[in-house]
């Protein structure tokens, strides 16, 4: 199985530490960067192949992750040197890619089983499988149903309920055929695109643990909740 890790983003919501250390490099509990748990849960479960996509400090992790032998995988890479966004990258690699894989942020904690998603859309017939998380934001007002002039309705501090992805997807290598090499794209217009065209992404739900470290409380929060969690996401450390 073969994975493509996006890890070529500038983390500038982590500043400043991200301007010497690309944000897939940051040391999660003092013991592993986090795209070294990200790798480990991969070869866990079976994945053999990887394609690093990296850009903002890409030779530091060059360095750190080497040619993946250390872990008995083969870790390619991919240098963007102007940004192209979440999939840009992918129709580069498009004649190089297997007729599956799955693309995913190298910033992601979770305990998603990535090759069941794989496995999961490998056999539908979706374009692209999403992995979807569900969201609970409790709002701190009451929340007024207006209708012109008149209130009809009042729902006091109401929690709303909602669906995010998760920045991990399966992909089928044929989707990629439609956008020509080297131009920018992201997973929103390709999967915005795929609704449009009446072949809609499917969704993936996941209701275990799932943390994306975008922002420094993202961050302190992961280092806060490793220890606890490491035999959850690195229950066969390899």
């Amino acid at each position: 199985m073969h994975a493509v890790i996006l890890a070529g983003g500038r983390g500038v919501r982590l500043g400043p530490i991200t301007s010497y250390l690309p944000k897939p490099l940051v040391p999660i509990g003092d013991e592993y960067p986090i795209l070294e748990v990200v790798i480990r849960q991969l070869k866990t479960q079976g994945f053999s192949r990887l394609t690093l996509a990296i850009g903002h400090l890409g030779h530091l992790i060059r360095a750190c992750i080497g040619d993946g032998s250390r872990w008995d995988l083969d870790v390619m890479y991919v240098t963007e040197e102007e940004p192209l966004g979440t999939a840009g990258c992918l129709t580069n690699l498009r004649d190089e890619l297997p007729e599956h894989f799955l693309v995913m942020n190298g910033d992601v904690l979770t305990n998603l089983d990535f090759a069941k998603l794989l496995d999961s859309h490998t056999g539908s017939s979706a374009p692209i499988t999403v992995a979807v998380a569900n969201r609970h934001l409790a709002t701190e007002f009451g929340v007024l149903d207006v209708r012109g002039e008149i209130i009809a309705g009042i729902r006091e501090k109401p929690v709303l309920d909602y669906q995010v992805s998760m920045g991990v997807y399966a992909v089928s290598r044929d989707v990629l055929k439609a956008y020509p090499p080297g131009e920018p794209l992201g997973f929103d217009r390709l999967l915005d695109d795929l609704v449009q065209r009446g072949t809609p992404p499917r969704a993936h739900i996941f209701d275990g643990y799932w943390l994306d470290i975008g922002r420094p409380d993202d961050y302190a929060r992961a280092n806060e909740e490793f220890p606890q969690l490491r035999s959850l996401l690195l229950p066969h450390a390899c």
